[in-house]
């Protein structure tokens, strides 16, 4: 488990764009046989990338948790953006196609993570977070999620928002997880840009060809920077700083978010002008 401490905007102003990525930027999520983890100290968020083959892979808590098992004091959620696979919690197992979440409470120990076609391995992506109390496992498949259309095509960020993990869809503690997919044609996301203090978000782009990348925007709104992404690639992003990207085409990307509340009202708007 990678861990990364928490930043000082102050300082962040005078990073190269070497630092920036060291400090914010995560790669290679999704080896074979793997479980690549990395835990942020901004709000204790653990971002984490499983991909079985060969291999049942069991989520351990490792020493850096000081818990004897994972789940201990968290919660996580997880979206399959590979092929079919199975997790396994507590005995039962979740069959989890293409684009299908789950929530799984805290006090659950024993979780696994399996391949069910080699030739076509899942990619479980997982998102987790400290808990004060336990809620049920629930499998939430893309046709369940809520989904909120937004933007338009006059302003090139026309996309759907997929609800996994949400007030309005399931009860977690402070978790909340969804795909948002841009139509073609579209390249913005989450334009007029925003700042929520509550809570920190991490975003993980997908759905992008080898040669295809997000300019993700960050930074305060009057000293922003970016960060170059690619397929797969996850962004770690301050409560204080604001969350934005545009593409070379159309993409997809994985929000996950916690902090003090799930209240989505709260959000400071930015006004476009205004940013520096």
């Amino acid at each position: 488990m990678e861990i990364r401490s928490a930043s000082n905007p102050k300082d962040v102003k005078n990073y190269t764009t070497e630092r920036l990525r060291e400090e914010f930027h995560i790669a290679k999520l999704f080896t074979k046989d793997n479980i690549r983890m990395v835990y942020s100290h901004i709000d204790r968020i653990i971002t984490a990338g499983i991909m079985p083959v060969y291999s049942e892979l069991k989520l351990e808590a490792g020493k850096e948790l000081a818990a004897d098992y994972f789940l201990q004091r968290r919660e996580m959620g997880c979206i399959n953006i590979g092929g079919k696979g199975i997790i396994t919690v507590d005995g039962t197992e979740y069959e989890m196609n293409p684009r299908d979440g789950i929530y799984i409470g805290m006090g659950n120990k024993d979780i696994s993570f399996k391949c069910v076609d080699i030739e076509n391995p899942p990619k479980f992506y997982v998102s987790s977070c400290p808990a004060h109390t336990s809620y049920p496992v629930v499998k939430i498949d893309i046709t369940k999620a809520k989904k909120v259309p937004c933007g338009s095509k006059e302003d090139c960020n026309k996309r759907v928002i997929n609800q996994y993990i949400h007030p309005e869809v399931m009860q977690s503690c402070q978790l909340a997880m969804g795909l948002t997919m841009l139509d073609v044609g579209s390249n913005w996301n989450t334009m007029p840009c925003h700042t929520h203090d509550r809570r920190m978000e991490v975003y993980l782009y997908l759905d992008m060809d080898e040669n295809d990348a997000v300019f993700h925007m960050m930074g305060e709104p009057d000293e922003t920077r970016h960060i170059i992404m690619h397929n797969e690639e996850a962004v770690i992003s301050p409560s204080w700083s604001i969350h934005t990207g545009v593409g070379t085409k159309n993409y997809s990307f994985i929000w996950a978010m916690c902090g003090e509340n799930q209240e989505f009202d709260d959000m400071d708007f930015i006004e476009t002008k205004d940013l520096k």
